[in-house]
């Protein structure tokens, strides 16, 4: 893929109606897990769609005009974090405010990149020039206090369309994000008589009643998050999991609590540590995302809108791994899945203010695991078309796994970031090419 990208114009768009309604929004406070966050890049995501048959003035206005109206009900992510600065105890406090501030947004022409290229991404190097169709590389969740919490970057190819965006994970998560851009591509190809306008936005609120908020912490912009791995050094490596291959990995567990995911994500973690070159003693994290919504006491409602996820580690030796297999691994992560709980989560934001720490960096000897399979991807159509592919841009780490729902029913696509001889090891691999196909 060539680097020929060229923005053409950057604006902002602000919630149709912020002038009338920002004032009577509430501060919104951030918890533990959005805190832990601070230092760490922005999320970015992005879908490829095929070439519209509209002009791009036309486009790009009912793409702008439609995301205008979707903000006055996703509302935070048009707001910016708002850092307070406590002088009696030399430490700082956040909160988002909701302020209608608006919503970056980037217009950009990549004239020699073509659908193919995007699509063929398995073995490149990161940083690639693809990473400039993502709009917030570089961007730490702490920059939300002069940087808007949404960007989007509509980038125009020679056969089709990229629409990029980064967000600030304080103030969604994946569930959010997702169901916001599902909302926004249903406004802009159904108009103002779409459903996504008709409900309430409902936010988490406030749930651990024992922690006293604004909660006061060093002023994270003192340190910059690192990878664990300089990035030159790494690679991408695209690959695809049939439903059928899903539920023979499944049946090899032979476990009714494990799920076809979580068998799936116990194959890799395996052969991961079968090619990592760590030693049988050293140990192992598989990281996951998990959503919380349903888990709390009382429950939220799974429309609630906000980060409402908190990070489940699976933590074992590469020895015990090799030694018991794909069962075994896919029971650990089922195990760690079950193990959160409301009870789980108070007790561990309890714990984290009284010892704040704010990491800089994930362990670049983890399998991260982030985004879901859940979330509706595909059924993002603004009017021209559904997407062709889901793709993941910068922060790049180290044993980065993102994960999507693939074009058919059931079937998964990963986008995984590695080191160079991992991604050789793993691309010859037998057991690994038994149950998934590298996207080449």
């Amino acid at each position: 893929m060539e680097e020929d990208l060229v923005v053409i114009s950057r604006s902002i768009v602000i919630p149709k109606n912020a002038k009338k309604s920002s004032s009577l929004k509430k501060k919104i406070h951030l918890f533990p897990w959005d805190l832990s966050r601070l230092r760490f890049g922005y999320l970015q995501r992005g879908l490829l769609f095929p070439k519209p048959d509209l002009k791009i003035n036309l486009l790009l206005s009912k793409l702008q005009t439609s995301l205008s109206v979707t903000l006055d009900r996703f509302y935070p992510l048009a707001g910016r974090l708002v850092k307070v600065a406590n002088n009696e105890d030399d430490t700082v406090s956040f909160y988002i405010n909701p302020d209608g501030s608006g919503v970056e947004f980037i217009h950009a022409v990549s004239r020699k990149t073509k659908v193919s290229d995007i699509l063929r991404l398995s073995f490149s190097s990161v940083p690639s020039s693809f990473s400039s169709f993502f709009p917030a590389t570089g961007i730490k969740n702490c920059n939300g206090v002069s940087r808007s919490l949404l960007m989007v970057q509509v980038t125009e190819m020679k056969d089709g369309i990229f629409i990029g965006f980064g967000y600030n994970s304080t103030v969604a998560d994946g569930e959010s994000i997702w169901k916001f851009f599902n909302a926004w591509s249903e406004i802009c190809s159904k108009g103002l008589g779409s459903e996504a306008l008709q409900s309430r936005l409902q936010l988490k609120g406030w749930f651990f009643d024992e922690i006293d908020y604004p909660i006061r912490i060093t002023d994270p912009e003192g340190k910059t998050a690192s990878n664990g791995a300089s990035t030159s050094l790494l690679q991408e490596l695209m690959f695809h999991v049939t439903k059928e291959n899903s539920l023979k990995l499944e049946a090899k567990v032979n476990d009714e609590r494990v799920s076809s995911f979580e068998a799936v994500l116990g194959h890799i973690w395996c052969l991961l540590a079968k090619h990592s070159g760590m030693s049988r003693e050293e140990e192992t994290h598989c990281r996951l995302p998990i959503n919380m919504r349903g888990r709390l006491n009382p429950p939220l409602e799974e429309e609630c809108f906000g980060n409402v996820s908190q990070t489940g580690i699976a933590k074992v030796t590469v020895g015990e791994l090799l030694d018991n297999g794909l069962s075994w691994a896919a029971g650990k992560i089922n195990e760690m899945e079950r193990s959160q709980t409301f009870e789980n989560a108070k007790a561990v934001a309890e714990k984290w203010v009284r010892d704040v720490r704010i990491p800089v960096s994930v362990g670049s000897k983890d399998l991260v695991v982030t985004s879901s399979h859940r979330f509706d991807v595909y059924g993002n159509d603004f009017g021209w078309g559904k997407p062709i592919a889901a793709r993941a841009g910068p922060p790049y780490v180290n044993g980065r796994l993102v994960v999507f729902q693939g074009v058919e029913e059931g079937s998964l696509d990963f986008q995984i970031c590695l080191l160079p001889q991992v991604v050789e090891k793993l691309s010859e691999d037998v057991d690994f090419k038994e149950f998934v196909s590298i996207v080449l």
